[in-house]
C-alpha cells in the first residue's frame, strides 16, 4: 500500500502545530542555552546565540554555592526539602483519595452525595482563603514551619482533587464484579486490594503526575508555611532571584530555574504516556 499524500489541510495543521511547539519552547532554549554562558559571552551576544563552548560553572554555582539571602548554599538543601515533602505527600494524598473514590462509587452511605459535593467545592475553592485557618491548626500540632506540616498541607489540599479523579474513574468500573466478589463473602478491604486496586493503574497515574506536578511547584504554601530549614526549592529559586549582587548572573538564575523544573519536565517524559491515556480511560463507559 502507498502512504497517502498530505492534503494542504493537513500541512497547515502541522505547521500551526510546529510554530506553537517553537513559540512554547523558546524560553527554555533560551535557558538552557544562557546557563552554559559565562558573564561576558552573555553581555555581547544576544539570547538566541548558542554558547561558544559548554561552562559548567553556573549549574555548580547554582547547585552548591549560590546564595539565597545570607545562606551560600546552593540549591542543593532546598532541591532535598522539596523531594521529602512531594514523596510523601503524592503518595499519602493519592492513597487517601482511592479510598475516598472507592467509598463514594462503591459504598455508598446516607449523605455521602452531599458529602461528596462538599469535596467538590474542596477543589475550585482558592487556597488563599485557608491560609489563616490551615497555620493555625499547624500551630496546634506543633507542625509549624516544618516538612511534615508541608506534608500535611499538600495532603489536605490534594484530597479534594484525588477523591474526584478516582470517584469518577470507579463510577465505570462494573458493578457485576464487586457484586460478585460480595457474594463470594469478599469484604470492603478485600475487594479493594483484589479487584478495585488492579484496575487502577490508569487514574492512579494521573493522580500521581498530577500531584507531584501540583506539590512540587507550589509556592503559596511553601512560603506561607516553612521554616529556614524546610523551604521548597520554589521559595529557594525565588531568593535566589532575588537576592542583589554586584553583577547579575543570569546564567547562575537560569541554570537554577532548570534545575528547579527538571523533576517535573522528567516526569511529564518518562510518564506522559500514561498521563494521557489514564485522562481518556473509563470517559465511555461501556
Amino acid at each position: 500500500m502507498t502512504a497517502k499524500p498530505f492534503s494542504f489541510g493537513r500541512i497547515v495543521v502541522y505547521g500551526v502545530l510546529l510554530v506553537a511547539a517553537l513559540f512554547f519552547l523558546a524560553p527554555m532554549y533560551v535557558m538552557l542555552v544562557t546557563s552554559f554562558k559565562d558573564a561576558a559571552e552573555i553581555r555581547s551576544g544576544n539570547l538566541l546565540s548558542l554558547p561558544q563552548s559548554l561552562n559548567p560553572d553556573a549549574w555548580h554555582l547554582a547547585w552548591n554555592s549560590a546564595c539565597t539571602g545570607v545562606d551560600c548554599r546552593g540549591l542543593q538543601p532546598y532541591f532535598w526539602n522539596s523531594v521529602f515533602m512531594a514523596v510523601p505527600a503524592v503518595l499519602i494524598s493519592t492513597a487517601w483519595g482511592a479510598v475516598n473514590g472507592y467509598v463514594l462509587s462503591m459504598w455508598k452511605f446516607r449523605g455521602s452525595e452531599v458529602l461528596f459535593g462538599f469535596l467538590l467545592f474542596g477543589v475550585f475553592m482558592p487556597f488563599q482563603v485557608v491560609l489563616l485557618p490551615m497555620s493555625q491548626v499547624l500551630g496546634y500540632l506543633g507542625l509549624s514551619s516544618s516538612i511534615s506540616g508541608l506534608v500535611l498541607v499538600h495532603c489536605l489540599a490534594g484530597m479534594a482533587g484525588t477523591t474526584l479523579f478516582f470517584r469518577n474513574y470507579y463510577t465505570a468500573v462494573p458493578r457485576e464484579l464487586v457484586n460478585a466478589a460480595r457474594i463470594d463473602g469478599a469484604g470492603f478491604w478485600r475487594i479493594f486490594w483484589r479487584i478495585v486496586l488492579p484496575m487502577s493503574t490508569p487514574i492512579m497515574m494521573v493522580t500521581l503526575i498530577w500531584q507531584f506536578t501540583n506539590i512540587w511547584n507550589d509556592f503559596l504554601f511553601g512560603v506561607a508555611f516553612s521554616g529556614a530549614d524546610s523551604k521548597p526549592i520554589t521559595v529557594g529559586l525565588n531568593n535566589m532571584a532575588n537576592t542583589t549582587s554586584s553583577v547579575k548572573n543570569y546564567n547562575v538564575d537560569m541554570a537554577a530555574a532548570i534545575i528547579a523544573g527538571l523533576p517535573t519536565m522528567l516526569v511529564y517524559v518518562l510518564a506522559g504516556q500514561y498521563f494521557l491515556k489514564g485522562l481518556t480511560a473509563g470517559a465511555v463507559k461501556g
